[in-house]
């Protein structure tokens, strides 16, 4: 049987790389490093659906960090992402909420942060998602699909699991609490961002664009634009 790793960390810088993965194999997590996306890439190639999660450093020396998880999430779509990057611009982060990323960390870090990030995600993530789901009591059910809002996820039609980001999870509710009535963009971005800003907006648009990808499997709900105006959770 192929084995399973909690954690891929992509990381050049030696020192960095050695501290980051012997901290992570004594919080008991399942890892592998390397230090280029070449060598990921060879791993990957027999190992598509044995990782949780791929710690990576946008700086690569033989790859921007963005293209190889590009690569990654063509061969396996839904792939989860934790980015490491000493920069701060906007589109850097754009691009990878776009890829997948389920968050960023910012270099210099500290490790526990690190620790307890990784934690969160990797149990957040489901690793059977076509067994049958327990839905607890505290379940909303959204048309067809069922939105777990405490596990941060949604059970779409086929009993297919999908995990939310946090981001993600409150975006939802807040277009459900108000299901099939327009959703002015600048409310929602001031209700759940705190400003109506540039960033902010285009933020917004790439994770209505995740919900809608989602979505594309019912018949019953679906997220439509309003020109100019926002969006609608449509829901029958």
């Amino acid at each position: 049987m192929l084995a399973t790793y909690d954690i891929v960390l992509v990381e050049d810088d030696v020192d960095l790389g050695n501290v980051v993965s012997e901290y992570l194999k004594l919080k008991n997590f399942n890892l592998r490093w390397f230090t280029t996306a070449a060598e990921t890439l060879n791993f990957f190639a027999t190992h598509t659906k044995a990782v949780k999660l791929f710690i990576i450093d946008v700086g690569l020396p033989d790859s921007n960090g963005f293209e190889l998880a590009q690569q990654i999430g063509r061969q396996n779509p839904g792939q989860v992402f934790l980015f490491l990057t000493a920069r701060n611009e906007k589109q850097d982060r754009l691009q990878g909420l776009g890829l997948g990323a389920i968050d960023y960390i910012g270099k210099p870090f500290e490790i526990e942060e690190l620790v307890l990030r990784a934690n969160n995600i990797i149990s957040r993530i489901s690793e059977h998602p076509t067994k049958p789901v327990a839905i607890p009591e505290s379940s909303i059910l959204i048309g067809d699909i069922t939105y777990l809002k405490n596990q941060l996820c949604v059970i779409l039609p086929g009993n297919v699991q999908k995990m939310l980001t946090l981001r993600e999870s409150e975006l939802l509710e807040y277009l459900y609490r108000q299901a099939n009535s327009v959703v002015r963009k600048n409310e929602i971005l001031l209700q759940l961002w705190g400003a109506d800003d540039y960033f902010n907006g285009k933020s917004l648009e790439v994770f209505i664009s995740r919900l809608r990808r989602m979505f594309k499997v019912s018949r019953r709900v679906s997220i439509e634009n309003v020109y100019k105006v926002g969006y609608m959770l449509k829901v029958s």
